[in-house]
Formats: C-alpha cells, sequence, structure tokens
C-alpha cells in the first residue's frame, strides 16, 4: 500500500521482512529463519527472497510464499537469529546489491517508538531489534508510522509528541491493491489500517486479551519521525545494538522490559497444544457469536478482527478462515472489510 502510495506501479519495491507470524498460522513460536524453509533463492550471502513456491518447513507456517504469490514485490527474509549485528549485515549486503533509489523503514501502529516500561506494551523486540540495526546502517533511512496507535500497544496520545510530518493519509484507492490480501492475511494491525483508510470509525477488539483500539481519521495517516530520536526513546534498541544473537536480544527485552514476547508465544503454544479439537457447528457458533457481541456492544465495542472472533468462539487457527466464510454468508452486512462490524441492535 504505502510503496503504490508514495512511488507509483514503475519500480517494484524490496521488502525485507520477518518470518513472524502469530500462532493461529505458525505453530513454532518466534521468527523463523532461512533453515526453516525450502525454496528459497539467494539475493546476497546473508539474504534470501522468498518466492511464490517456497515452503516453510513443517511443523512451521508461514504467510510469505502466499503473500509473493498475490503481490508484484520481492520478498526478502529478515532473519534476527545474529541479533543486531546479523541484521545490519543483511542491510548492508542488500543495499549494497540493489543500490536503491530509497529506503523506508515502516512500522504500523507506533511501538518502534515504546521506551519499553508501558504497562500496553506487548511486542517490542523485533521493532527494536530492527531499529538498532537500522541506525548502525551507513545509509539514508526515512522511519514512517503508519496507523498510530493501531496496534493496540501505544495510545495515540503517548506518540503526538513525537510523531513528524505527516507522509500521506491511506484512501479507499490505496487498499485496493491488496483487498485480496486483507481477505485472508491475519495482521490485525494492517486490517484495522485499511479498514479506517475505507472511512471505517468506531472501537475494534483485537488479539487473545482483547483490546479495545480506537479507530479514528488518524488511522489511515502515515507519519516520518527521526530515526536518531526514536533510538534515544527506544532503550531496547539501544541495548540490542551489540547483540549477536537472538537469545541476546531475549535477554535484554526481559530485563528491561520485564519479558520476552517469545515467551509469551512459547507458553501460550504450549497451552493450545493441550487443548482438545472442536468442531465448528455453525449454529452452536452463531449463538456463541450473539453472546460475544452483546457483551462487546454493551462496552462500546463497534468491530472486531477475524483472529480475535476466533479465539474468544474458542476455535483454532486452522478454522479461523471457515468462521470468516460462515459469518460473512450468514450476516453479510456486518462485513465491514476486512474487519466484522458488531451493529446495534433494537431492544
Amino acid at each position: 500500500m504505502l510503496d503504490a502510495a508514495l512511488y507509483g506501479d514503475d519500480d517494484q519495491a524490496v521488502i525485507l521482512t520477518y518470518a513472524w507470524d502469530r500462532l493461529l498460522i505458525d505453530p513454532v513460536p518466534g521468527p523463523r529463519g532461512a533453515e526453516n524453509f525450502t525454496g528459497l533463492e539467494p539475493l546476497t550471502p546473508a539474504v534470501w527472497s522468498v518466492p511464490a513456491d517456497a515452503r516453510p518447513v513443517p511443523p512451521a507456517g508461514s504467510t510469505l510464499p502466499r503473500l509473493a504469490a498475490e503481490l508484484p514485490h520481492t520478498f526478502a527474509l529478515l532473519d534476527p537469529h545474529h541479533g543486531a549485528e546479523g541484521v545490519t549485515r543483511q542491510l548492508e549486503e542488500l543495499v549494497g546489491h540493489l543500490e536503491p533509489e530509497s529506503i523506508d523503514l515502516l512500522d504500523v501502529g507506533g511501538d518502534i517508538l515504546a521506551r519499553g516500561d508501558e504497562p500496553t506494551l506487548k511486542s517490542p523486540l523485533a521493532d527494536a531489534l530492527t531499529l538498532a540495526a537500522c541506525c548502525q546502517l551507513d545509509a539514508p533511512i526515512r522511519l514512517l508510522v503508519a496507523g498510530p496507535g493501531l496496534d493496540g500497544e501505544l495510545p495515540l496520545d503517548d506518540l503526538r509528541g513525537i510523531l513528524g510530518p505527516l507522509v500521506h493519509t491511506f484512501t479507499t484507492k490505496d487498499t485496493e491493491p491488496v483487498s485480496s490480501v486483507l481477505e485472508w492475511h491475519p495482521s490485525e494491525a494492517t486490517a484495522m489500517l485499511a479498514a479506517t483508510a475505507r472511512g471505517v470509525r468506531g472501537t475494534c477488539k483485537v488479539r487473545d486479551a482483547g483490546l479495545p483500539v480506537p479507530l479514528t481519521d488518524e488511522g489511515p495517516t502515515v507519519h516520518q519521525v527521526d530515526l536518531d530520536e526514536a533510538l534515544s526513546r527506544n532503550e531496547l534498541a539501544r541495548a540490542a545494538v551489540t547483540t549477536t544473537t537472538l537469545d541476546e536480544v531475549e535477554t535484554h527485552s526481559r530485563e528491561i522490559c520485564g519479558y520476552s514476547e517469545i515467551d509469551y508465544e512459547r507458553n501460550k503454544a504450549a497451552w493450545l497444544k493441550d487443548q482438545p479439537p472442536t468442531e465448528l457447528d455453525p449454529k452452536a457458533v452463531l449463538a456463541e457469536l450473539e453472546q460475544f457481541e452483546a457483551h462487546a456492544r454493551n462496552r462500546g465495542v463497534t468491530h472486531t478482527t477475524f483472529r480475535h472472533l476466533t479465539e474468544a468462539l474458542n476455535l483454532n487457527g486452522t478454522q479461523r478462515q471457515d468462521l470468516r466464510e460462515l459469518l460473512i454468508n450468514s450476516r453479510p452486512e456486518q462485513y465491514d472489510a476486512p474487519l466484522w462490524h458488531i451493529t446495534t441492535r433494537p431492544e
């Protein structure tokens, strides 16, 4: 969305990104490295591209091959297992190989600007590690925050003072090239970003904890932020600068933030492994949905994501798409693409 909006369709982007899907997609905690895939193609000695025919090695899962199949861009694997030193090396090699006209570091939500002690912060590690590496790169990098507050980690009010100039405001037209992807991709922050670009406003329940995220006019905006200011604010990023392993980054996260998000995934994966399989009974699901919606409505919630619905209705990740199809077919008027609209019902 950002590439098309800022640069047009003439030159396609190379998107360097983690293979780190939620447990709904990848039951193995933490990020995947190159050894967790077959069919990758070398771009540089340390960087591999993920083509459409690449496959994660079971039991791992990944959305990257399907993204590569449906979008025109080149997806390259950002591997964090050698800490900031390894990520910096990947960036240096890729910049040397591509000689790009521009380099944008994009974060949806703004938790890359976290200090580390915020009580609502849940997943600082990947952002801090990337920030630490980018600040060591001898090349101009523009830090962009899209959809400030939309990841449910840092409230918009906490970010206003550090957000720089407005770079772009997404519109319905900007979402059209990725509409088919949003039908299946589990990213809640991107779903809310697209929904706000399409004019959706209200309060959205997200994640397993059911956090309420405001959908406001700030939702579809993209702001530039000073890279050095972000580093001076982000204590975990500063600590990660000299790391050579992912374990070191985790240790710093536990010391600074009080936890590692990979520990959370390990604990949740162990819990999910012990849960008995469930069947998707349409009648029972729709009855539970009524209860869920009544509870949410009483708390002023207007929307939710299909990821949150899947967990709230005690279904597993493999049933998310079946649930989506059931609900959209049953109540198409409540599909506020790509979110589920909790309508106001008469007494």
